[in-house]
């Protein structure tokens, strides 16, 4: 039997057992959120502390997530059974029913049941992918890489104009060839297919690779093994604000509703090679600076705020700029200078000149 299987069929036991017994079940879930998130100096990652959720079924307030875990836990053990993968939004639909004797629905929404799945982590001290559930493919990359996933062999290097697509469990890639030296990983999949198109990888013996927006699991996961199993440096290109920040972040020192997974993830050695405050003057990109909403304002006070960025001068000394500035500049503002100013000039001076944030 599967150590993930036992698990869940040991979780379910108790709770049955429990009820026999005329007893309370209930299940301990650690809370996940910053006032229950500390930062690790030595490691340079976020750690979840060891605050407890308890959540008991004969209680009106509680029952209905009690219910919800137990479902999800359910659907787990049916589809390692089964020795199959589901996507999230498969998830929910199989936990997507009304419950017995209610007009009451065990989910109403994905973000429920995805809630319910990291639940099941923490309790379990499984990943969602033990668990046999997915998220969708959301990334590409290319480079002089050649790898073998179940089975196959696939080269990176020719996968044509839309490259590899990134799985979300990439725990059975086994990497038989890297000639790349380092990785560049962007959020903007329309920089990646500048890159691409440009050849970058080819030309600088390196690894493109992007998402859209927030990093995926698989994409971190990714990374990580590049930077910890291959030594590869791991450079971030991202927008001049506070979401782009934010994605550094999370990729560096991992993401405060995970933290539980920080050590399977994060990426303490990455460095920021995004668009900095030099870089609007030195490339001459104020006029195309973006006037800052409340919202970005109100973002970007809360991330300086953070442990692991508060007490750094130079990551300060940027959020003081910007805030000064009272603008923010997208990584696309440098096609003013010329289609493949970032692939000839940008990323190669940048690079070359160690001209990152740590």
């Amino acid at each position: 039997m599967s150590d993930a299987k036992k698990k869940l069929e040991d979780l379910g036991k108790r709770i049955v057992t429990e009820l026999k017994k005329g007893t309370q079940p209930k299940i301990d879930v650690p809370v996940r959120a910053l006032s229950n998130v500390s930062y690790n100096e030595k490691t340079k990652t976020l750690q979840l502390g060891n605050k407890i959720s308890e959540r008991f079924f004969f209680n009106v307030s509680h029952v209905r997530k009690f219910a919800q875990s137990i479902e999800i836990a359910k659907i787990s053990r049916q589809l390692i059974a089964l020795g199959k993968h589901e996507n999230l939004r498969g998830v929910f639909y199989m936990a997507k029913r009304t419950l017995p004797g209610t007009n009451t629905n065990l989910v109403d929404e994905q973000t429920e049941s995805d809630k319910a799945i990291e639940d099941l982590e923490l309790v379990t001290d499984l990943s969602r992918e033990q668990l046999n559930m997915n998220a969708n493919k959301n990334g590409s990359v290319a480079g002089q890489v050649i790898i073998e996933d179940k089975g196959d062999t696939i080269d990176w290097s020719k996968m044509g104009s839309g490259g590899w697509s990134i799985p979300s469990n990439v725990e059975g890639i086994s990497f038989k060839k890297i000639s790349a030296k380092y990785v560049v990983y962007m959020e903007k999949a329309s920089i990646w297919e500048r890159l691409h198109e440009d050849k970058f990888w080819e030309k600088h013996n390196c690894i493109i690779m992007s998402s859209q927006g927030q990093t995926t699991r698989g994409i971190r996961r990714l990374l990580q093994r590049l930077s910890k199993e291959h030594k590869l440096p791991v450079y971030v290109l991202c927008d001049w604000d506070a979401y782009g920040f934010y994605i550094y972040s999370v990729l560096k020192f991992g993401s405060i509703n995970l933290a539980h997974i920080s050590e399977s993830m994060a990426l303490p050695d990455a460095k920021y090679l995004g668009i900095t405050a030099n870089d609007v003057e030195k490339y001459g990109l104020k006029k195309h600076l973006i006037k800052m909403k409340d919202i970005d304002i109100a973002r970007l006070k809360q991330i300086s705020e953070y442990d692991w960025f508060k007490n750094n001068k130079r990551w300060q000394q940027e959020f003081k700029a910007m805030k000064t500035a009272g603008a923010k500049a997208e990584i696309q503002a440098l096609s003013a200078r010329g289609i493949t100013f970032i692939s000839e000039t940008y990323l190669p001076e940048k690079i070359k000149n160690k001209d990152w944030i740590d």
